[in-house]
């Protein structure tokens, strides 16, 4: 039962990661960029990429939990041609798994897998009698054994 969930978990969340991603994957470009450390309000560097798309540069936020970057570094990023301001630094941590949807993911798997232990270890005494009352009918045989 436990492979049959994780299986189950991981097919449907990976399915929504492909289809979810902002600047979308399949109608996106991807080009170079080049990192570069701007100040903040609060005076802190942050990492930020650069691109030029027809004749006009744009800057996207290329921070994101767990990844660091350094001065002139390249990257690569993803947008879509009609809004290039909404880029995204193009990689497996912060565009394609993100720490919110991970743990959220995580803590619903676990949450409703309780539920449904919780639901079907104590059954009723009714569904336990409609359940040993199905047992004594017949069975419909199979036309064709296989």
């Amino acid at each position: 039962m436990y492979k049959t969930i994780i299986i189950l978990y991981i097919v449907v969340f990976f399915t929504y990661v492909l289809f979810s991603r902002q600047p979308d994957y399949f109608d996106g470009e991807q080009m170079p960029a080049t990192i570069h450390f701007v100040k903040d309000q609060n005076d802190k560097s942050v990492a930020k990429a650069t691109f030029n798309v027809d004749k006009k540069d744009y800057v996207v936020n290329a921070a994101y939990l767990f990844r660091s970057f350094t001065e002139g570094e390249k990257v690569n990023i993803i947008y879509e041609k009609e809004h290039p301001e909404k880029a995204a630094v193009y990689s497996l941590w912060g565009y394609w798994l993100t720490w919110q949807e991970l743990v959220g993911s995580i803590v619903l798997l676990i949450v409703l897998f309780q539920a449904a232990v919780k639901i079907t270890s104590h059954p009723s005494p009714e569904s336990l009698i409609d359940e040993l009352e199905d047992d004594d009918r017949p069975r419909k045989k199979r036309r064709y054994n296989s």
